[in-house]
């Protein structure tokens, strides 16, 4: 997989306040990512997840950072305790629909929601770096970490994306919680 680079798209976001947009999640709710509340939220920003038996975009695996999706959410879930250990509310984020998610989630057996930013509200209010393929638009991988409804620290660009949960929950205990 080619390594992306660090294009300073994501520099803008530490110390933002999270928007009042609300996302469809995966467990039929909408979310609030203004209004998380207090204490600290992972989120993880993936660009899309194929679908068992569906080709992928043309070209997909010389994108670099695109590919990746399915093993970062499996990091995740298979991290997800310790997260939790770690007082941090965890979500799943693309432009895909909650339809689309909500068979990732029970395919994978996700124990947090994935939320749908297909109308790029999110995206377009924090100026989160996209990139285009096959006539779509997508997030490029990264991941935030929100505390008290602030942005804290921004992963960024991920690479492998596999390791992103260890990497994250790494962060999480060499910078406690104020």
């Amino acid at each position: 997989m080619p390594r992306p680079a660090d294009d300073g798209a994501c520099d803008h976001l530490v110390g933002l306040a999270m928007p009042p947009v609300h996302l469809a999640s995966t467990s039929g709710r909408e979310v609030d990512v203004g209004a998380l509340g207090k204490g600290r939220t992972v989120i993880y920003c993936y660009p899309r997840t194929g679908v068992p038996g569906e080709n992928l975009p043309d070209g997909w695996d010389a994108i670099p950072g695109a590919r990746g999706c399915t093993p970062q959410a499996c990091a995740f879930r298979d991290h997800a305790a310790e997260l939790a250990a770690l007082d941090a509310s965890l979500f799943g984020l693309s432009t895909q629909s909650t339809a689309y998610q909500r068979e990732l989630a029970e395919r994978l057996h996700l124990p947090f929601e994935v939320l749908s930013d297909a109308d790029f509200e999110l995206t377009n209010a924090l100026r989160l770096p996209t990139f285009a393929a096959n006539g779509m638009r997508l997030i490029k991988r990264l991941t935030l970490v929100v505390q008290d409804d602030r942005i804290e620290h921004v992963f960024y660009p991920v690479f492998p994306p596999d390791e992103n949960a260890s990497t994250v929950i790494g962060w999480l205990r060499d910078h406690p919680a104020p």
